[in-house]
């Protein structure tokens, strides 16, 4: 299988915080991914790696078969769509939301004087329609609810038709509807042979969508198991990640868990 993700033996460290440690991690073409931890376990951390934002203190990192450090990252990031709290405040409050898409088939945020054809356009509204914002193409960014800019931020990372799909908390600060939309959202992309490899950061298990093959649990920047989702959350590997005794249950697609105390 095509290697999309592969980390080995990849260390980052800020000053004295160690962010992650001796992290080994390979993600396969087509494999949809969770990534869970408590706060502060370096999952956010991950993202930026996978990214190419952030690069290693130490460690070996491919990504989409180009060595971090040895390739141009301005070429290969319009390989990788990125959702995340960075995108959100650097998309313009006055930036219509089909300009938000549209313009990251330039890597940039906020038109200027690039020029787009159609088949751009065409593109913008086909995901603006798919993430259910072909209502709201008119409003400005800044307007729209929390629900509305996830999934604004969605259709843009994927305006370049990506290999690879990060998703950083992308039902944060949303509420039930919001969450399940997003997720329902997901869920259809997943059974698209066509849609990109995915990881997506949660902090909740309930916020697992349907469809997700693999996951990855961390604790203090080390990697605590790893692999298909079924063998992976289970009750005891999510006590040891979390340091508290929890209940996980799996019932019509969808996951959850409550502490077992």
């Amino acid at each position: 299988m095509t290697e999309v993700i592969h980390m080995s033996g990849v260390t980052v460290r800020r000053g004295k915080t160690l962010l992650i440690d001796e992290v080994d991690w390979i993600v396969h073409e087509n494999e949809r991914w969770v990534v869970l931890g408590p706060n502060g376990a370096g999952k956010s951390t991950l993202i930026q790696v996978a990214s190419t934002h952030l690069h290693p203190t130490r460690g070996v990192v491919t990504i989409l078969d180009e060595f971090l450090g040895l390739t141009d990252v301005f070429d290969l990031r319009p390989r990788i769509g990125l959702v995340g709290a960075g995108l959100a405040a650097a998309i313009p409050a006055r930036e219509p939301v089909r300009d938000a898409v549209i313009t990251a088939s330039w890597g940039v945020t906020g038109r200027w004087r690039e020029e787009y054809d159609s088949p751009d356009w065409d593109r913008a509204d086909l995901l603006l329609d798919q993430w259910g914002m072909s209502e709201l193409a008119d409003r400005t960014f800044g307007t729209l609810s929390e629900g509305e800019r996830k999934r604004t931020q969605i259709a843009r990372a994927l305006m370049s038709d990506p290999e690879l799909l990060l998703l950083d908390e992308p039902t944060a600060g949303l509420d039930l509807g919001g969450r399940e939309d997003v997720l329902g959202r997901l869920a259809r992309m997943a059974e698209d042979p066509t849609a990109p490899t995915t990881v997506m950061v949660t902090h909740h298990v309930e916020e697992i969508p349907r469809g997700t093959t693999h996951a990855l649990l961390i604790r203090g920047g080390r990697i605590t198991a790893a692999g298909p989702v079924e063998a992976t959350l289970t009750g005891d590997i999510l006590s040891q990640t979390y340091h508290l005794p929890v209940r996980v249950e799996f019932h019509d697609g969808r996951w959850s868990a409550r502490s077992a105390g």
